[in-house]
């Protein structure tokens, strides 16, 4: 007795035997193309599938799930498609700085906070010399045994600006002397003039010549020192005046921590830095040099009239 689902419909039987064969060839068929088929779906449907590679997807080496979709690619930590790096390609890796609290010099080399006097210039002015007696003046750095230092003329001196910058002074006939500015020149000292030290000007020429022409220009030098903070008399938790000694560099801006972020003070004629409200007196400073390279002090309390080391330097340039 045949199965109900295989019953033919009733009619005439000797009509029906050549289609019935056609269409058991065509099951055949259709059953071996499944059979080959790994996933039972049909080789057309899966050949227009493709990895985002150009991997054909249907190959056996990926395996598919009880829904018949390649289970999702984890995401790769490193693009296929990356270049090497190469002596123009940079490299990801983050640099390290020479400090933790230093910021690393700006690409372009430049000097964009400079003011009046510009690294990698020349200028042309005369040099006088004066009496710098223990070695302080207008820049309030105190007495020194050093005594190659000069006065800037109030043009160059511009509000202080120039205190603790190193420049190469040369005379006429090719003799040069390094000093570092430390004193104000008031009129009638000329733009471009520099009022030397005795000591200084002695190594250009005689005391008696009074005044030379010269050409002088910003130096980077290099020193084992390293930059000191000082708070001035009178300074407090409410009213502070603050300055940075021995910068390689000249300094362009003395900044306080605040809770909202970092404060720019104001930099007075005599080389300090006032918190007229005590905003930030005592806390961390940031210090930024005509370069743009930033150093973060931190841990110097307010002792007026201390010089108290911060331990780091600007990069030379």
């Amino acid at each position: 007795m045949t199965s109900p689902s295989h019953r033919r419909p009733r009619g005439k039987r000797h009509g029906l035997l050549v289609p019935a064969v056609a269409v058991t060839a065509v099951g055949l068929l259709v059953s071996l193309a499944v059979a080959l088929t790994p996933d039972g779906g049909t080789g057309t449907a899966r050949a227009a599938v493709t990895s985002a590679t150009g991997v054909d997807a249907a190959r056996p080496s990926v395996p598919s799930t009880a829904t018949g979709r390649a289970p999702k690619a984890k995401p790769s930590t490193v693009s296929p498609t990356a270049p090497e790096p190469s002596a123009t390609t940079p490299s990801v890796r983050p640099s390290r700085s020479s400090t933790p609290t230093a910021t690393p010099r700006p690409a372009s080399g430049g000097a964009p906070l400079a003011g009046r006097i510009k690294p990698r210039t020349a200028y042309r002015g005369v040099a006088t010399h004066y009496d710098a007696g223990d070695g302080d003046g207008a820049c309030l750095y105190g007495p020194s045994p050093d005594r190659m230092t000069a006065a800037m003329n109030t043009t160059d001196y511009e509000t202080s600006k120039a205190c603790g910058a190193y420049v190469l002074v040369r005379a006429a006939g090719g003799a040069s002397v390094t000093v570092q500015i430390t004193n104000e020149c008031p009129s009638p000292c000329a733009p471009g003039q520099l009022d030397l030290s005795r000591d200084a000007f002695a190594e250009l020429a005689g005391l008696s010549a009074g005044k030379i022409p010269v050409t002088w220009s910003l130096l980077s030098p290099g020193t084992s020192g390293t930059v000191s903070v000082r708070y001035k008399t009178g300074s407090s938790s409410h009213w502070c005046g603050i300055q940075a000694i021995g910068h390689r560099n000249p300094l362009a801006r003395l900044e306080v921590a605040t809770g909202s972020g970092w404060q720019r003070l104001t930099r007075t004629e005599y080389n300090y830095f006032l918190s007229p409200d005590g905003t930030g007196c005592g806390g961390a400073l940031r210090l930024t040099d005509i370069y743009g390279e930033r150093l973060t002090v931190d841990g110097i309390t307010v002792r007026p009239d201390v010089v108290q080391p911060a331990r780091v330097q600007f990069a030379r340039h």
